[in-house]
């Protein structure tokens, strides 16, 4: 039986009030990668911290107005500069995935673990982000067994809704990463 995982040791940790806690029944078999950029396209400034934590300042940019009362979080982000912050604990359910549907599943929450990385559609990810992202679903693999065969996209959970990681996200590249890790 895998281990819980519960938080990362030697990482950053957040603590985000948008979480629900996992039923027993619940048993997370699916990693889910996400891309967020805030504003759109501009990286830094920590607006996705203050988002996942439900402190974003609506003065700060005019889209913020528009997102700034949606409760959402992440188990992690992954930083251009491939830091992994962490704001949900794996053993509870981090409310990233939204109205999705997995190999017939709905509400991929439930059994997912969702990773967003510091990114956009259309611009590359960086090298740091690969590696960080292989070491930590390598980890992720050796304690929840069934995410090895059952990695996705925003995009194939939510079709037609959502598009993240992108077009700029090389699957290919990431699982070349995986087998070196």
């Amino acid at each position: 039986m895998p281990i819980s995982l519960g938080w990362l040791v030697n990482e950053e940790q957040q603590k985000s009030p948008h979480f629900s806690m996992r039923e027993k029944t619940d048993t997370v078999n699916l990693l889910v990668v996400h891309n967020i950029s805030l504003p759109p396209k501009q990286f830094g400034g920590g607006y996705i911290t203050d988002f996942f934590l439900g402190k974003l300042d609506v003065k700060a940019h005019p889209y913020f107005d528009e997102i700034a009362q949606l409760k959402v979080s992440a188990h992690c982000l992954i930083t251009r500069e491939g830091q992994i912050i962490q704001y949900v604990s794996f053993d509870d359910k981090a409310w990233h995935a939204g109205v999705s549907s997995y190999q017939g599943r709905d509400r991929c929450n439930d059994f997912s673990i969702g990773i967003e990385l510091e990114g956009a559609d259309d611009i590359p990810y960086t090298t740091a982000q690969y590696h960080s992202l292989a070491q930590l679903t390598q980890t992720l693999q050796q304690n929840y067994p069934s995410i090895k065969n059952n990695i996705a996209g925003h995009s194939d959970i939510a079709p037609g809704r959502k598009t993240d990681p992108g077009n700029a996200f090389n699957w290919q590249h990431f699982h070349d990463c995986l087998k070196s890790s």
